[in-house]
C-alpha cells in the first residue's frame, strides 16, 4: 500500500545537514570539528527552517579558521627529545 507519503518525506526541499560523521567537540570552542556546528545547532537542526539552516551554513566556513590544530601526538613528542 503506497499512499505517496513516503515519497513526500524523501523529496522534501530542505537544506541537508553538513554532518560528515566525524563528531568531535572542540573542548574550548564547543563546536564539532567535523561540521563546525555548535551543540545547540546540531540538536535543533531537524526543527530549523530552511532560512535558519541557510544562516548556519553561511557561518560554517568562517568557524573552521577559528579552530586550532591540537598540539601533541607523535610529532610533538619527537620534537621534545
Amino acid at each position: 500500500m503506497d499512499d505517496g507519503m513516503s515519497d513526500k518525506v524523501w523529496k522534501r526541499d530542505e537544506i541537508q545537514s553538513p554532518c560528515i560523521k566525524i563528531c568531535v567537540v572542540h573542548p574550548a570552542e564547543r563546536i564539532c570539528t567535523g561540521c563546525y556546528r555548535s551543540i545547540d545547532e546540531i540538536t535543533q537542526w531537524s526543527r530549523m527552517s530552511n532560512d535558519e539552516r541557510a544562516a548556519v551554513m553561511e557561518e560554517l566556513p568562517g568557524r573552521a579558521a577559528g579552530l586550532t590544530k591540537r598540539r601533541g601526538g607523535r610529532a610533538a613528542r619527537l620534537e621534545r627529545k
